[in-house]
């Protein structure tokens, strides 16, 4: 002004994007609130929202998909945990028709009791992809189906198939409760902020029934198995980290006096699976089972049996479908070898 002072402006903080309204987003919570209202429109026609659904949106933000949902759908759950973000949503949809139709629940998805939803719409902070994922997959009673935006890369390990570069553990064990389908990709200049990278959505639909599997052999075969998921499974199964893992808790149910029929796959359905991708270390790569005078135990000889009888010593993870993995577990607790 003239003849007197500026007043300079206060910076923003880096990672801070601000919008019309006022609110500023933060990429540090994975806040990128879609701004293409023609994308809007096409998740939610994907999604075959009915009339009489109750939808939880994770991740509401400023309330866009959320009123279109509102549209379609008889009552939309939000859970936000950006305080500033319920009273941008409470604001918007005050005094209007929809009002009485959204409930907003301020908190952590994943520190959430969630109540009783048929299907799930969200564009979700990436950082919480998978612990979400597995969240809903647990989720009872079973809704119909979830269409998230992911990643895009996570998304593609989601849906991979065998041979593909991106099928891994998270893979198998996403298909072993769901059928998973990619819908659409989307440009990062969908969004405001725009990411890092590219999204896509994807519609899960969980398995009914689902398959009965011993959740912890299960996780602890797979992690084996995809450790090195090029590797055959008799080169992985020959090591001697493996060998010394599996007759540890052979010899451990020796011991207690229970029947391998009593520990089958079976059994336990309700334990944690640990959906992340994380490969457990073996730190003796190529090391194989074995005296200084190169004889094979006899513990190794009956793993080895199982592999060779079942078809299965000289396959690939990285090539096998999800009945292949149920068929080879299930041949391997047959023999009493367990993997929990």
């Amino acid at each position: 002004m003239a003849g007197g002072k500026t007043k300079k402006e206060k910076a923003r903080p880096a990672g801070h994007t601000p919008y019309q309204g006022g609110i500023s987003f933060h990429k540090s919570k994975g806040q990128h609130i879609l701004k293409n209202p023609l994308l809007v429109d096409s998740i939610v026609q994907k999604s075959g929202i009915k009339s009489t659904d109750v939808i939880l949106e994770i991740g509401p933000g400023t309330g866009n998909l959320t009123k279109k949902l509102l549209e379609v759908g008889k009552r939309v759950i939000a859970v936000e945990i950006d305080a500033r973000m319920v009273l941008e949503l409470q604001r918007r949809f005050q005094g209007t028709p929809h009002s009485n139709r959204l409930q907003v629940i301020q908190g952590d998805v994943l520190k959430t009791e969630l109540p009783y939803f048929d299907i799930c719409v969200a564009n979700i902070p990436y950082q919480i992809s998978s612990p979400l994922t597995f969240k809903l997959l647990k989720h009872q009673p079973a809704f119909r189906c979830a269409i998230i935006m992911f990643q895009r890369e996570f998304a593609m390990r989601l849906v991979a198939q065998p041979g593909d570069k991106l099928y891994c553990r998270l893979t198998v064990n996403t298909q072993l409760l769901s059928r998973v389908s990619h819908l659409l990709k989307v440009g990062r200049n969908n969004f405001r902020p725009p990411p890092k990278v590219d999204s896509s959505v994807v519609r899960i639909e969980p398995r009914k029934p689902p398959f009965e599997v011993n959740q912890k052999e299960w996780d602890g075969f797979l992690r084996i198995c995809f450790n090195r998921k090029n590797k055959t499974l008799g080169s992985i199964f020959r090591q001697k980290s493996v060998i010394n893992l599996l007759e540890k808790n052979y010899k451990t149910l020796q011991a207690l006096n229970l029947a391998p029929a009593q520990q089958g796959a079976l059994e336990d359905t309700n334990d944690v699976m640990d959906f992340s991708d994380e490969d457990i270390e073996m730190d003796d790569d190529g090391v194989e089972d074995g005296n200084a005078e190169g004889e094979v135990s006899e513990f190794k000889k009956k793993v080895l049996s199982v592999l060779k009888k079942a078809g299965f010593e000289g396959e690939r993870s990285s090539k096998l479908k999800l009945q292949q993995f149920l068929d080879l577990l299930s041949e391997f607790n047959k023999d009493g070898i367990h993997f929990s």
